[in-house]
């Protein structure tokens, strides 16, 4: 029975993750704009991006090329690049960086149903988790989604 209810909990986040990427708008790199809604704690953003750089290192490594990333300035923008930098990405907000193989890098944090729906895109890879949180931070409520491009 349990499964049963964590199988249907799953459906409907994914179900969520799905809509919230199919609303978002396409930057000039053909992904979304970053977003956050600016509730979320600093303790649970950094919780999150430390968690998911963590695991978009294991599909793109650092040292592979700069990452483009341009934040929202919400708490969760800070501290994506804050992680990006501590796990040795190199990490610019210009486009017009030189002398780079530059890999745009957005996310998409929203929140449904209780819980922080976090999204990273590169032109390659798209991964995605749903968090519970908490006052000190933030722990993960679903397996990773990966979604790997050509």
């Amino acid at each position: 029975m349990r499964h049963l209810k964590l199988l249907r909990r799953f459906a409907g986040v994914s179900l969520a993750c799905s809509l919230i990427a199919a609303c978002q708008a396409i930057n000039a790199e053909g992904l979304v704009a970053s977003s956050a809604p600016p509730e979320i704690s600093e303790p649970a953003a950094s919780a999150i991006a430390g968690d998911m750089v963590s695991r978009l290192a294991e599909h793109v490594g650092p040292g592979t090329g700069t990452i483009l990333l341009k934040p929202d300035g919400s708490s969760f923008g800070g501290a994506l690049e804050d992680s990006l930098k501590t796990w040795g990405y190199a990490v610019v907000s210009d486009q017009d960086a030189k002398g780079e193989k530059l890999i745009a890098l957005a996310y998409v944090i929203d929140t449904y149903d209780g819980q922080v729906l976090a999204r990273l895109s590169t032109g390659s890879v798209d991964l995605g988790r749903a968090y519970t949180t908490t006052a000190t931070g933030a722990a993960p409520a679903s397996p990773l989604s990966v979604m790997r491009r050509g």
